[in-house]
C-alpha cells in the first residue's frame, strides 16, 4: 500500500528543514529532537504500521523512497526513522507485540521511536551467531533484564526498546523483550563518538534489573527463526540521499570555481563533465538496484528478499565510490570542514557497517556456489 499523498506533500519542506541543522548536529554530535518531531508531525514515523492497527501499511519501495529523501536532509534522522519503520514493518508480517503499542505510536503525543537493541560488546553483531550476554530473569512480576547493548541508535529519543536477551533457564531461550524507555535501572552512556552519522545517538544502553513489558519470539537458539529481511532492504536507500547531496555540492562547486588561469568555470572542462557523469551513473545504478528489488518484494516475488544482502553490498559500494570520486574531483575543498562534502563522505562510509556486512554476504554466496 502506498504512503498517502497527504503525508508526502510536506516532505520537501521537511527535508529542507532537516538540512538546515544537519551540519550543526554533526559537528556537536547532538541528537536532532526537532528533526524527529518534524518527521512525526508529518505522519511519516508510522507509514509502515499495518492497516489492522489503523496505519497506512506502506511497502518496502515507498519506505526506501522515503528514507532516500530523509537522507538528503539529515541521514541521522533518516536512520532513527528507519529503525522505527522496520519494527512496525516486521509487526505487519509477524504480529507479536500488544496492539496498545501501535495505538500509542499512531496517537502520540510526540514521536514514538522504537528500536531493536541487539549488538553487545563481547558478542558483536548477533547476525554472526552466538548467545547474548544480556540476561532475562523470570520473576513473579514478569521478566527483568540485566546487560549492556552497544550501537543503540536513537537511544536518547526512544520510547520503546526491543532488547535481545537470553533467559536464565537451565536451557536458555533467546528472544526480544519489550522495555519502555525511562524505566528505573536504564542508563544511557554517551559512548557514540563516530566518524559519520554523529547525530544518531547510537550510545551504549545499560540495563540493571529492568522490568520488561513483554517478550516475543522466545525459542532455543537452534530453533530461532531468522529475522524478517524485507524492510531492512530499504536501509541502504538512506545513502542514496547522501550521495545525491555530494553530487549537488560538487556541481555547485564546479560551476562557481573559475581559476584565474582558465578564465571559465571548471564545469566546462571535459574531465569534470566525465567525472560528474560517472558519479551520476553510480548513483543511478544503486537506485535501480535498491528500488527495483524493493518493488519485486512488494509484488510478492519469493526470491527477492534472498537477494537483499547482495543488493546491499553492490549498492553501498557504488554509493561510496560515487562520493569518493566527488571528493577526488573537488580536491582540498572537498575535505575542508567548512564544506558539506566532507560530511557526506563520512556519512556514506557508515553504509558499510550495517548488517549484513560484505564479508558475510560474499562468503555465503561463494560457499553456496562452490558447494
Amino acid at each position: 500500500m502506498p504512503v498517502p499523498q497527504s503525508d508526502l506533500a510536506a516532505l520537501p519542506a521537511i527535508v529542507a528543514k532537516l538540512a538546515e541543522r544537519a551540519g550543526e548536529h554533526d559537528r556537536d554530535a547532538t541528537f536532532p529532537h526537532e528533526g524527529v518531531a518534524l518527521v512525526h508531525e508529518a505522519g511519516l514515523l508510522t507509514t509502515t504500521v499495518h492497516p489492522r492497527y489503523g496505519g497506512p501499511g506502506a511497502g518496502v519501495l515507498d519506505t526506501a523512497r522515503l528514507l532516500a529523501e530523509l537522507g538528503r536532509g539529515d541521514p541521522s534522522v533518516a536512520l532513527v526513522t528507519a529503525m522505527t519503520l522496520f519494527v512496525h514493518g516486521a509487526q505487519a508480517v509477524d504480529p507479536t507485540w500488544p496492539e496498545d503499542l501501535y495505538r500509542e505510536a499512531l496517537a502520540g503525543p510526540g514521536p514514538v521511536l522504537i528500536n531493536a537493541l541487539r549488538v553487545e560488546p563481547e558478542l558483536g553483531s548477533p547476525t554472526r551467531g552466538g548467545l547474548p550476554a544480556t540476561i532475562a530473569r523470570h520473576t513473579a512480576d514478569g521478566w527483568r533484564l540485566s546487560g549492556r547493548k552497544i550501537y543503540s541508535t536513537g537511544s536518547e529519543g526512544l520510547r520503546w526498546m526491543i532488547v535481545w536477551a537470553r533467559t536464565d533457564e537451565p536451557s536458555p531461550r533467546v528472544g526480544g523483550f519489550l522495555v519502555r524507555a525511562g524505566e528505573p535501572g536504564i542508563a544511557i552512556e554517551p559512548t557514540w563518538d563516530h566518524l559519520g552519522l554523529r547525530a544518531s545517538a547510537s550510545h551504549d544502553v545499560v540495563f540493571a534489573d529492568v522490568p520488561a513489558a513483554g517478550a516475543s519470539g522466545l525459542s532455543t537458539p537452534d530453533t530461532q527463526r531468522p529475522p524478517v529481511l524485507t524492510f531492512p532492504l530499504a536501509l541502504p536507500a538512506i545513502y542514496l540521499g547522501v550521495a545525491r547531496n555530494a553530487l549537488d555540492w560538487l556541481t555547485g562547486f564546479l560551476r562557481e570555481r573559475v581559476p584565474s588561469g582558465l578564465g571559465r568555470p571548471l564545469s566546462t572542462l571535459p574531465r569534470f563533465e566525465t567525472g560528474v557523469g560517472e558519479i551520476a551513473a553510480r548513483i543511478t545504478g544503486a537506485e535501480e538496484l535498491l528500488f527495483g528489488l524493493a518493488r519485486r518484494v512488494d509484488e510478492g516475488d519469493p526470491g527477492a528478499a534472498a537477494q537483499a544482502g547482495v543488493a546491499k553490498v553492490l549498492a553501498t559500494r557504488l554509493l561510496i565510490e560515487a562520493v569518493e570520486q566527488a571528493v577526488a574531483l573537488a580536491g582540498n575543498p572537498g575535505l575542508t570542514r567548512a564544506n558539506a562534502l566532507q560530511r557526506h563522505y563520512r556519512d556514506v562510509l557508515c553504509s558499510r557497517v550495517h548488517a549484513p556486512q560484505d564479508d558475510a554476504v560474499l562468503t555465503g554466496l561463494g560457499r553456496s556456489i562452490l558447494a
